[in-house]
């Protein structure tokens, strides 16, 4: 079994029995259920697991990518435009908070 989504998707409790009685043959994990994990957890012990961090992106394309990314957000909210990745897209109709990007237009 790989886990490199989210820990919550595999019940780890679960995970540890059953890599115990070898019922599946081994697990790679990057990720946990409880973040961060407790060392004595007997999932650490076990032979048939590897665990790595969990490293989403560590490319020098994509530190420069996620800085222009920032970049662009601050550009757009100094006009008064919604910033892509805005991850609460319901705060985007939302009037108080709409008015506030507008009000950093006006600074400008």
């Amino acid at each position: 079994l790989i886990n490199t989504a989210r820990g919550p998707i595999v019940d780890q409790k679960a995970l540890t029995e059953a890599l115990q009685e070898k019922r599946i043959a081994g697990a790679g994990l990057d990720v946990f259920e409880d973040e961060p994990s407790d060392a004595s957890d007997p999932l650490f012990a076990l032979d048939n697991v590897i665990v790595t961090p969990h490293s989403l992106c560590w490319t020098d394309q994509c530190f420069a990518e996620i800085g222009a990314a920032d970049v662009r957000a601050m550009m757009a909210a100094m006009v008064g435009e919604i910033p892509e990745g805005v991850v609460n897209r319901d705060i985007t109709s939302n009037a108080a908070w709409l008015a506030k990007l507008a009000g950093y237009k006006d600074r400008l």
